[in-house]
């Protein structure tokens, strides 16, 4: 897929079907425009902002990303996009007019098919919307496609949705609205080996994610990246993860500590993704290290009932 840094540098994507959108955690909503995109032809794109609006606007309130800019552009990949232009985002930039961003579109990049969500706005104040893109594109000759919301057991997918259960530790809930587990990307470092004291080896996993589940312990799994483990068939291995503060030790700092099932090797600075399936329960203090153990050995248990249905 060709990355495009903003729509001057796109001019050839000209006569492309494009969609519009932050598309953060790209979900099922964000999923259906890129379907709808591949059905008006080739080639497809999508155009994305970056730092998301928010960072800019209203830094005090803007979300946590569900997913970084390097995750979101592997996604739109796999959503089978030939295209992304990632258009930076300033305050300038929110400044121009919801003419400046059509002519930006329609004459700048030349697209035919622009896809929008069915409350999408652009342009100073949010003036634009999908009617007055319609009315511009079609002074063009190009089209206007608007995609209805898409809705899970009567919940609307949409990325604020998917925080908020994430934020909560309702994984498998932001799973149904992803379309896929809630993952996020790390780097072993050195821990405090306690997990390998009582008998569970820990990888603990530096993330540059801003978005992370509740504190609690969940069902995992895990996929080494990077050479020479960087095949998308690589496979997936087991684990079982904690977020928290390890109460039981009297620790304060914020840690996820991942421990990989019938696995044995060493971890130390390698890349992992790790998906997380299921929250099994909250983390809490312990009286004792072999009230935790035993804690630990049914977690595990439940992780593999967990990572068996999720593998049928």
């Amino acid at each position: 897929m060709k990355v495009f840094h903003g729509v001057t540098e796109a001019r050839e994507l000209a006569g492309c079907s494009l969609a519009l959108g932050n598309f953060d955690g790209v979900h099922l909503g964000h999923q259906a425009l890129f379907a709808e995109v591949r059905r008006q032809g080739a080639p497809t794109a999508a155009l994305t902002f970056q730092p998301h609006p928010g960072k800019v606007l209203q830094p005090d309130l803007a979300p946590k990303l569900i997913s970084l800019l390097p995750r979101k552009l592997e996604l739109f990949e796999a959503c089978g996009l030939e295209a992304a232009v990632v258009q930076p985002f300033t305050r300038e930039y929110a400044r121009h007019s919801p003419r400046d961003f059509e002519a930006s579109l329609l004459d700048v990049l030349g697209a035919r098919h622009l896809v929008v969500g069915y409350d999408f706005t652009y342009g100073a104040a949010r003036a634009g919307t999908a009617d007055t893109l319609r009315e511009a594109a079609a002074a063009r000759g190009a089209q206007v496609h608007v995609v209805p919301p898409v809705t899970v057991d009567g919940v609307v997918a949409s990325s604020s949705k998917v925080r908020e259960y994430i934020l909560e530790g309702r994984v498998s809930a932001a799973q149904r609205l992803l379309g896929r587990p809630f993952d996020l990307d790390g780097t072993v470092v050195t821990g405090h080996g306690r997990g390998r004291g009582i008998g569970f080896p820990t990888a603990n996993v530096d993330t540059q994610n801003e978005l992370r589940p509740a504190a609690g312990v969940y069902a995992i799994r895990v996929r080494f990246l990077g050479a020479p483990a960087s095949s998308p068939d690589a496979p997936w291995l087991p684990g079982v993860a904690n977020i928290g503060v390890k109460p039981t030790f009297g620790v304060n700092e914020v840690t996820i500590e991942a421990h990989l099932l019938d696995f044995s090797g060493d971890l130390y600075g390698r890349e992992l993704r790790v998906q997380f399936l299921e929250r099994l329960r909250p983390e809490r203090r312990f009286g004792s290290v072999a009230e935790l153990v035993g804690q630990i050995k049914r977690d595990v248990e439940a992780a593999r009932a967990v990572i068996a249905r999720a593998s049928e």
